[in-house]
């Protein structure tokens, strides 16, 4: 793991960091759009990221956002963990609504599907994806009360 990663990991957990990279999404998705998801900022090579590109609920328009992930075999794993909010992050309640979605990663563009997982699979998956970002163990704690949605995001 690169020095850079085991820092931003080990700040990961701090309130003060969760509340900066919130600020910082608007920029991270400009920086993938531009790059066609080949570099995202909240991304490094021990911490890999995505673009996911929803149809938003209520107005039907594309909405992306830059998310981490972990690989499950063919499909990728994201998490709404909104930095630890009470509230579940838009592009969750997107995929509830409608789970055709688009992945844009390392210049290529596919569709996929999502599937929200539960029960021993997501326990299996938070635990991964723990292991990459220890920080959602924090968030699931800030968000007291609100299980953090896991998805696995399938190429169709």
């Amino acid at each position: 793991m690169s020095r850079l990663s085991a820092i931003v990991r080990r700040w990961g957990h701090r309130p003060r960091f969760a509340a900066i990279g919130r600020r910082l999404v608007a920029y991270d998705r400009l920086l993938g759009r531009l790059t066609r998801g080949r570099f995202v900022g909240l991304g490094m090579r021990d911490l890999p990221c995505l673009l996911l590109t929803t149809t938003g609920r209520r107005s039907g328009q594309p909405r992306t956002t830059p998310l981490l992930f972990v690989r499950d075999g063919d499909a990728y794993v994201v998490i709404g963990s909104n930095w630890g909010q009470q509230v579940h992050p838009a592009w969750s309640a997107n995929l509830l609504a409608d789970p055709n979605a688009t992945v844009t990663l390392d210049g290529r563009q596919f569709p996929v599907r999502a599937h929200r997982v539960s029960g021993a699979e997501r326990d299996r998956l938070f635990a991964v994806l723990r292991s990459t970002w220890p920080a959602y163990e924090t968030y699931a704690e800030r968000a007291a009360g609100r299980n953090l949605r896991v998805f696995r995001l399938e190429p169709r």
